[in-house]
């Protein structure tokens, strides 16, 4: 396993295994990115069609992967019940008070979202 930051001996089982899966997720979604950009350049039908398919294919690996992640983290499981199939605006502004509220710089706040994740993402609840 590559791309650790700390040594791997003071690593528990459990941020090994979420470091697996949070690894696999990334290589699920960059795997997306690369199909849609041959669905899109690709001339042939035949072939547009079956990249279409493996796109769809990663993009299965990434939503089962997510929902290990969820099921096995409280902040995470949090995190995604606040922002996923939710009605209104997608931009939460968390240091103005909550989701729900607009940014002033009208970003989507997902580096918000995404640092409130990890900053409690090895706590002792996880």
């Amino acid at each position: 396993m590559s791309k650790l930051h700390e040594p791997r001996d003071s690593l528990s089982a459990a941020t090994l295994d979420l470091h697996r899966a949070l690894s696999s997720l990334m290589e699920e979604i960059e795997a997306v990115d690369w199909y849609q950009q041959r669905v899109d350049a690709c001339a042939d039908d035949e072939l547009r069609s079956i990249l279409a398919h493996n796109r769809d294919e990663e993009i299965e690996h990434a939503v089962m992967t997510l929902e290990w992640v969820r099921r096995r983290s409280p902040r995470w499981d949090a995190m995604l019940r606040e922002f996923l199939f939710v009605e209104g605006d997608a931009r939460p502004d968390h240091a103005a008070g909550g989701a729900g509220e607009r940014r002033a710089d009208n970003s989507l706040g997902v580096a918000a979202a995404i640092n409130a994740a990890r900053r409690g993402q090895h706590t002792e609840e996880d």
